[in-house]
């Protein structure tokens, strides 16, 4: 149902920087399969995945509390390049408070999540005010903030709380795979923003989607992963629509 309406021809290799975690690079990279308009193996993209979760964590690095993963991103996508990669994907979200140092190391086409996601609510013609659910470092990092202004969006945060007893509590058990409970407190966040008047909310963190499971498809949700995995489509395959922060 999310298939980009074109021929796969000439794709250009894809770069998944993954590991941020393995659960959600898998959920990513099924996404751009299905997003891919193909009719036999031969018409999916090339897509070379590194799936490297010892990267230090994102959030505890923007909040001072362990190392920074800017050198092991930079690595991660220097290799992809190296390997063959022309375009890149960053399957995590706050990851992309690193996203310039990594672009560098590329040298080449790197998609920007943020700007996806803003093509998708220009798509459905998002009314706003626009609920957002992140890590903290996300949060702090500001580039959806900075994107949503961009775009005219006013986004609707979490409240300290809602923060602090859901959607942290989901993002940890989702990376202990203690899925029911990661359900549970990442439903009644989104449910919450809703009730205060978003008209969609942004699963900025790409272990939410896997924590809802079939509710991340509601309507009124906006599947980052989702977003990233067309816009792989699009700029592997040369399509229009590509985010305005690539670098060619």
């Amino acid at each position: 149902m999310w298939a980009v309406n074109a021929p796969a021809r000439s794709a250009r290799t894809l770069g998944l920087l993954g590991g941020m975690g393995p659960a959600a690079t898998v959920d990513v990279l099924s996404k751009i399969i299905e997003a891919t308009p193909a009719t036999c193996d031969q018409d999916h993209l090339p897509i070379l995945v590194r799936c490297v979760p010892q990267i230090p964590d994102r959030t505890h690095a923007l909040l001072g509390d362990g190392p920074s993963p800017r050198e092991a991103l930079v690595q991660g996508a220097f290799e992809l390049r190296a390997a063959g990669a022309e375009v890149l994907a960053i399957a995590c979200n706050t990851a992309h408070h690193w996203y310039t140092p990594v672009r560098d190391a590329f040298n080449g086409t790197v998609l920007h999540i943020a700007d996806a996601v803003v093509e998708e609510l220009l798509a459905v013609s998002a009314a706003g005010p626009v609920g957002l659910m992140a890590t903290r470092g996300t949060l702090v990092s500001g580039f959806y903030q900075e994107a949503a202004d961009k775009a005219g969006y006013p986004l609707l945060l979490p409240t300290p709380q809602e923060q602090a007893e859901l959607l942290d509590r989901a993002i940890i058990h989702a990376k202990a795979a203690h899925w029911a409970v990661a359900h549970k407190a990442a439903s009644r966040a989104a449910e919450n923003l809703i009730e205060r008047g978003a008209s969609h909310v942004v699963l900025a963190c790409t272990e939410l989607p896997v924590a809802l499971g079939s509710m991340a498809r509601d309507p009124r949700l906006l599947d980052a992963n989702v977003a990233l995995a067309r816009a792989c489509v699009r700029a592997s395959l040369r399509q229009n629509g590509t985010p305005n922060r690539l670098a060619a």
